[in-house]
């Protein structure tokens, strides 16, 4: 699940950089910028102008977003230059700007946006923003600068007529879905097996989003090897697809949130019980070991037993 990068070097003239852990600079560049606010370009004019953001240009245009990003808004965005662009390979780029990669571009370029207008003093406020994509972008604050996700904030409160601009040194790529997730951790190799099995990864690699309370390796393992074995037969798909839905629950359930709950209704129908002691959480009688794994469709939590739908 994504996952509008520009920037503006041409009107620095006029702009006062302000870095995030100096409040008072920022306060005085807010300032300085109000008068010109009316008059400043919209988004989209503000980096084509700039003259140093020809990839994202072309991105925008390949998408489909020139509109989108010319309208009332607003929208902060967190633009990668070219050189930004620059570190990725050429073929990838490439790849990405043919029209039948048209989703997944989208996907990527509205994973730089959030809805509405955060200039710098209220982004150092964020662990997190949301994004047009539909996940989040981490944001951290040391006394190094401000990083989104892996970027680091080189730039920011260019104000335009439709929001804000801050400048980010790498493109920023949106979270894999549920499945991809899974696939690419490596530890989860049984539950990719079982949900290819149960001819489930369609289903949990649409939007959602989906809660996954999501076994491990070692945690199949504990079970008897003829068992799973026997699951991943054809004949015996809808008990495996019970096992299977009974580890999820519908929506986005983060770790806060699931530390209040004593119950969740699973898409197997049942509901599986939460215990949380000492720090510790159960579910049903797994031990949850690692939490708040974000996907493009949602979040996985991952458990040290598989759990078992009651007959």
């Amino acid at each position: 699940m994504t996952k509008l990068f520009l920037t503006v070097a041409a009107i620095t003239a006029i702009l006062v950089p302000v870095n995030f852990l100096d409040a008072q600079q920022c306060k005085k560049s807010q300032t300085s910028l109000t008068s010109s606010h009316a008059a400043a370009d919209d988004i989209v004019d503000t980096a084509v102008s700039a003259g140093q953001f020809k990839t994202l240009a072309a991105a925008l245009k390949a998408a489909g977003l020139i509109d989108t990003l010319k309208s009332k808004g607003p929208f902060t965005v967190f633009a990668p230059t070219d050189a930004a662009f620059a570190k990725l390979p050429k073929e990838a780029i490439a790849e990405l700007l043919k029209p039948e990669n048209k989703d997944q571009l989208i996907e990527i370029l509205t994973y730089h946006v959030v809805p509405g207008q955060v200039t710098a003093s209220d982004v150092v406020k964020l662990k997190k923003a949301g994004t047009a994509a539909g996940s989040s972008v981490k944001v951290s604050t040391s006394d190094k600068g401000v990083k989104i996700n892996d970027s680091n904030v080189v730039k920011t409160d260019i104000l335009c007529s439709n929001g804000v601009i801050h400048v980010i040194d790498a493109v920023l790529m949106p979270p894999k879905d549920i499945v991809d997730t899974a696939v690419g951790a490596g530890d989860f190799q049984t539950l990719v097996a079982a949900v290819k099995a149960a001819g489930l990864v369609d289903t949990l690699k649409s939007d959602g989003p989906f809660t996954v309370f999501a076994p491990n390796d070692a945690a199949f393992a504990k079970l008897p090897k003829a068992a799973i074995a026997n699951l991943l037969k054809p004949e015996n798909k809808d008990k495996l697809t019970a096992i299977l839905t009974y580890h999820v629950v519908p929506g986005k359930v983060m770790a806060a949130d699931v530390v209040g709950l004593d119950s969740a209704k699973t898409a197997q129908g049942s509901q599986v019980a939460i215990k949380t002691k000492d720090g510790t959480v159960m579910i049903d009688g797994a031990k949850v070991i690692a939490t708040d794994i974000e996907c493009g469709n949602g979040v996985i939590h991952v458990i040290d037993s598989v759990i078992m739908p009651r007959d």
